[in-house]
C-alpha cells in the first residue's frame, strides 16, 4: 500500500466482503492505491457474527471464515492500544445510537479519514461515512 488515502472499514463491510463478491473486489482493486484498515474488534465481530449467518445460508462457516482472513492481506487489523485514546470522543459521537460501533469511529479519528460502513449510526457522526453503493466515489 503505497498511498496516503486511507479508509476505515465496519465491520459489516468485513462481513459481506465474506458473502458476496462485489465488497471483497472493490478491496482487492483498489489496495494498490488505498489503504484499508479494520479495528481488530471488527474482524472479531465479523468472526462472531458469521457463523450463524453462514449456517442459515447453508454455507460452511470453516470456509467462509477462511475468506475473512485472506482479507487480512488487503484490510490492516488495527490494535486497539493504537486508537485507544480515541475511545471517549468516539463515544461521544456514536454511543447513544450504537456504543459496539465506537472501534470504527476511533480508528477513523485516529487516521483522520472516512468509514466505510452499512450503519446509519455512523451518519451525523462529523467523520465522512462511505456506503457501498456509493463508496467507488472515494476509490477513483
Amino acid at each position: 500500500m503505497s498511498t496516503n488515502r486511507r479508509l476505515v472499514l465496519d465491520a459489516n463491510i468485513l462481513i459481506r466482503a465474506v458473502l458476496g463478491s462485489r465488497v471483497r473486489e472493490l478491496i482487492a482493486n483498489h489496495a494498490h492505491e488505498v489503504s484499508f484498515f479494520a479495528p481488530e474488534a471488527a474482524y472479531d465481530e465479523a468472526r462472531e457474527h458469521l457463523p450463524a449467518i453462514l449456517r442459515k445460508r447453508g454455507v460452511e462457516p470453516a470456509v467462509a471464515l477462511a475468506v475473512l482472513d485472506g482479507l487480512l492481506a488487503f484490510v490492516q487489523p488495527v490494535a486497539w492500544a493504537q486508537y485507544r485514546a480515541f475511545q471517549k470522543e468516539a463515544l461521544g459521537r456514536i454511543g447513544a445510537r450504537d456504543p459496539d460501533d465506537w472501534p470504527a469511529m476511533a480508528c477513523a479519528l485516529w487516521l483522520n479519514c472516512p468509514v466505510w460502513t452499512e450503519d446509519a449510526d455512523f451518519f451525523g457522526s462529523g467523520v465522512a461515512t462511505w456506503t457501498t453503493d456509493r463508496v467507488h466515489l472515494f476509490l477513483m
